[in-house]
C-alpha cells in the first residue's frame, strides 16, 4: 500500500459465498466537487451487501463495485458543511468496505454525541430505510400500531425504537423464544414467537396493525392483509419468504389497504440528500434523548469481511455487524 492506495474488500470472481470476499490493494478514491473524502474507521454489514455479493443486486451506476453501504470515520478533504477532522457516519451507494471512502457531503451526518465509530456506522443505512418505509411509505402516526417482522435484525431494532419514539404502539415477531424476549427487551410492546404463535391472531388480540414492515414477502402476505387495520399499509423492504404475491382485489378494497414498499440504494444524489436532511431533523435529536441507541452485535476486522458475512447469514445477531478499519 502506498499513499495513493489502501485496503478495500473484493469479491473474487465477481460473485461467490462469503469466503469469495478478500482484501485488496485498490486505488484512494477521488472526491469530486461537492465529495467529502472520510477516513474510513467503522462500517456497516447489511444483507443487501449479500445480496450483491450473490451476485443479485449490482451497484447503481456511478457507484463503486466494493460492497458498504454505511460508514463512520473522519474527514479528510472537506466538502459542503464538513471541515477536515470532522466525525462523521454517511450512508453510501457502494464502496465502505476499505480504508477511504468519498461521498456526497450531503449524505453524512455528525457522528452523535457519546457515540464512538462502530455505533455510528451502524445507524445510517437503517436508519434511513426505517424513516423512509415507517414513516414516509407508511405513514406511521402516534398512536398506531406497528407489526414489525424480523425484529431482532439491524432494521428490526432500529424500527422498534423508532416507532416507539414517535409514539407508537410495536408488534414485533421473531424466529425462537429467545428473539421474541429480545424485542421485548429492545422495547416492543408484544412480542410474538413466529415459530410457535400466530402472529395474526396475536395482532388481532391487540387490535390489529396500521401499519406492517416486511421482509418476508409472500408467506406471511395473507395472514399481514387480515391482521391489517381498515387503511392500513403493508409495506415490502425484502422478499426472503417469496417475491410474488397473490392479492385478493375485494379484500384491499373492502380495508381500503395501501401495498407499497421501496428500494434506498438506487435513489438519486438529490432524494438522498432530502432524506438525510429529515433524518437529522427528527431522528438524531430522538438519539440525543436516548430514545434510538445503535444496537451493535459483533465486529470483525475489516480484513475478515468474509467472517463478518457468515455470521450475518447464520442469523444468530441481534442488531448490527460492524467492520472495523
Amino acid at each position: 500500500m502506498t499513499d495513493a492506495t489502501m485496503t478495500a474488500i473484493a469479491i473474487e470472481g465477481g460473485k461467490g459465498p462469503a469466503e469469495a470476499l478478500r482484501p485488496e490493494t485498490a486505488p484512494i478514491p477521488v472526491a469530486g466537487e461537492g465529495d467529502v473524502l472520510i477516513r474510513v474507521r467503522a462500517a456497516g454489514v447489511n444483507r443487501p451487501d449479500i445480496i450483491q455479493r450473490l451476485g443479485y443486486y449490482p451497484p447503481p451506476p456511478g457507484a463503486p463495485a466494493t460492497l458498504g453501504l454505511e460508514v463512520a470515520g473522519e474527514v479528510v478533504k472537506a466538502a459542503g458543511r464538513w471541515n477536515v477532522g470532522d466525525r462523521v457516519c454517511a450512508l453510501l451507494g457502494g464502496g465502505g468496505y476499505a480504508e477511504f471512502a468519498a461521498i456526497d457531503a450531503r449524505h453524512a451526518l455528525p457522528v452523535p454525541q457519546g457515540f464512538d465509530f462502530v455505533h455510528a456506522a451502524g445507524l445510517p443505512e437503517t436508519v434511513f430505510t426505517v424513516f423512509v418505509n415507517v414513516f414516509e411509505h407508511g405513514a406511521l402516526k402516534a398512536g398506531e400500531t406497528l407489526l414489525l417482522h424480523g425484529a431482532t435484525s439491524g432494521i428490526g431494532v432500529t424500527a422498534i425504537q423508532m416507532a416507539k419514539a414517535a409514539g407508537a404502539k410495536v408488534i414485533a415477531t421473531g424466529r425462537g423464544a429467545d428473539k421474541a424476549a429480545q424485542a421485548l427487551a429492545l422495547g416492543a410492546d408484544v412480542a410474538v414467537d413466529s415459530s410457535t404463535e400466530d402472529f395474526e391472531a396475536v395482532v388481532k388480540a391487540n387490535g390489529g396493525a396500521d401499519v406492517v414492515l416486511d421482509m418476508v414477502g409472500a408467506s406471511y402476505f395473507a395472514r399481514n392483509l387480515e391482521a391489517l387495520n381498515t387503511g392500513g399499509r403493508i409495506v415490502y423492504i425484502a422478499s426472503l419468504g417469496g417475491g410474488t404475491l397473490e392479492v385478493p382485489i375485494m379484500k384491499i378494497m373492502q380495508k381500503r389497504a395501501v401495498i407499497t414498499g421501496s428500494t434506498l440504494r438506487p435513489r438519486d444524489a438529490d432524494e438522498k440528500a432530502r432524506i438525510a436532511a429529515q433524518v437529522e431533523k427528527i431522528v438524531w435529536p430522538w438519539i440525543a434523548e436516548g430514545k434510538v441507541r445503535s444496537v451493535v452485535d459483533r465486529t470483525f476486522p475489516l480484513t475478515e469481511a468474509a467472517a463478518a458475512h457468515a455470521y450475518l447469514e447464520g442469523g444468530s445477531h441481534v442488531g448490527k455487524v460492524v467492520l472495523t478499519v
